[in-house]
């Protein structure tokens, strides 16, 4: 039941271009999920705005009735999130579109811009955007909480490559924030993720590649230790252009695999680099040493990257625990391999560490408030709740695997990892923490804004 009486709901439908929904109404259960199907998002009402217009309206509305408002471009880091009782979800998925000005290497997207709106159409120019592993996440929502990509490593994370934002603040002001206005609003958006307002469309930095040498190298999981201890060392090794995942799957007999995969336990090493064949055969001979069954490694054009790592597409349930950490040795990758690994009794569909470092470790001029990541990997452990008892099996695992790597963390979160609530202090270093409260306050105080990781407002005003 709604907390808000029938006259109101039907004067703000009046008012706006997009869509309200109510519970009972046709296509609420539609409205209210979240790309993670495991997670059952139960509001007070949905919004589905088409304009930014239609966001001011919302915002309006949900103050004046006590509500809060919690913002949602897919869903995929919606499970952190918890309870949406007394607020308005605000789906931003009818808000799509994206255009970009190829002699500036600026992209243009709009609230609910996915992935796939925005690479084809830079590789028409010989672009690329700092896109994370899958074509169908949200752009904002990945790009506010960092985002970590196949090219991070040369480029950095694609909050720092963010030049403007336009967004609807508590208050109801449409304003637009970047280095020469609303500054301590763009440094807080920059990392700091939805805490801030409602983020109505984003301009960022777009990079030159045409193609790339990408593809996986695959084993047996009888193999993991041997190989990731092996990766581990390789990888760190590496210039900045090549950015690499060392993965333990357990794949479902389903006919969306490959045939050659399907059902099968596998260890795995992905990797993107920029370069030509040859020096990609050259940095790749130690891992290639190792036999894999199979070598995938060919050229590909830069919009074929959102492809390599073989996300589902589409909503999926999935539950999962992820953390950064100082270092991967051998110590690190056999404990890993005892919780994930063959004989572990795992059900989890896929244990991922991606290498960071390079571009990741270094400091940007202009930077936002991540200004780069705390650690020289960052793992991601993940698993399909198919039945509930199931489920119960994944989420234990997945915590079990976070415990066995915290040893070589320093208990440092990256928000978009972070699928459990979290103290977002863990997420950033002290002074960096102080300055986003400070800002939230301002911008903020009664709390308007539901974000999933929520930053809290502190209790003196921004200077």
């Amino acid at each position: 039941m709604t907390l808000v009486s029938s006259p109101s709901i039907a004067d703000v439908r009046k008012r706006l271009a997009g869509s309200l929904v109510l519970p009972g109404d046709p296509g609420w259960d539609d409205a209210r999920q979240a790309w993670n199907l495991a997670v059952d998002q139960r509001p007070e009402l949905v919004v589905l705005p088409t304009t930014a217009e239609d966001v001011v309206e919302t915002v309006a509305f949900a103050r004046a009735h006590a509500l809060r408002v919690a913002v949602q471009g897919t869903g995929h880091g919606a499970a952190a999130r918890g309870d949406l009782s007394g607020t308005v979800l605000v789906n931003m998925r009818e808000l799509r579109g994206a255009e970009l000005d190829p002699v500036a290497r600026v992209a243009r997207v709009a609230a609910g811009a996915l992935w796939e709106d925005v690479v084809p159409l830079a590789a028409e120019h010989g672009l690329a955007a700092l896109h994370g592993s899958s074509r169908d996440v949200g752009v904002v929502g990945y790009t506010l909480g960092g985002g970590v990509g196949w090219l991070a490593r040369r480029y950095g994370l694609a909050a720092n490559s963010v030049v403007a934002v336009e967004l609807v603040t508590p208050d109801g002001r449409a304003l637009r924030a970047d280095a020469d206005q609303n500054a301590d609003l763009f440094w807080a958006i920059r990392g700091g993720g939805g805490n801030f307002g409602v983020v109505t469309s984003l301009e960022f930095r777009l990079y030159p590649v045409g193609s790339l040498e990408a593809g996986w190298l695959v084993w047996p999981w009888e193999r993991s230790q041997e190989v990731l201890e092996a990766w581990a060392a390789w990888a760190e090794s590496m210039p900045d252009d090549v950015t690499s995942v060392g993965r333990i799957l357990q794949l479902p007999p389903i006919p969306e695999i490959p045939e050659a995969l399907r059902g099968r336990q596998l260890v795995v090493v992905e990797a993107a680099i920029l370069g030509d064949s040859r020096e990609a055969a050259a940095l790749l001979r130690p891992l290639r040493d190792l036999e894999p069954e199979m070598d995938t490694f060919t050229t590909i054009k830069a919009s074929e990257l959102s492809a390599l790592h073989q996300d589902p597409y589409g909503p999926t349930p999935g539950i999962g625990e992820g953390g950064l950490m100082e270092s991967f040795p051998p110590s690190a990758v056999a404990a890993l391999a005892h919780v994930a690994g063959p004989g572990s009794g795992s059900p989890l569909l896929s244990v991922e560490v991606r290498h960071l470092g390079g571009a990741l470790d270094r400091i940007p001029s202009g930077a936002g408030a991540l200004t780069h990541l705390d650690g020289r990997f960052l793992f991601y452990a993940v698993g399909v709740p198919v039945t509930a008892e199931l489920g119960d099996a994944v989420a234990r695992h997945a915590a079990a695997t976070k415990e066995a790597l915290a040893p070589w963390g320093h208990g440092r979160e990256y928000l978009n990892f972070a699928e459990s609530p979290i103290d977002t202090r863990t997420a950033f270093d002290a002074d960096v923490h102080r300055r986003l409260c400070l800002i939230r306050a301002q911008v903020d105080p009664d709390g308007l804004i539901r974000a999933n990781h929520p930053i809290p407002a502190a209790s003196t005003p921004a200077l």
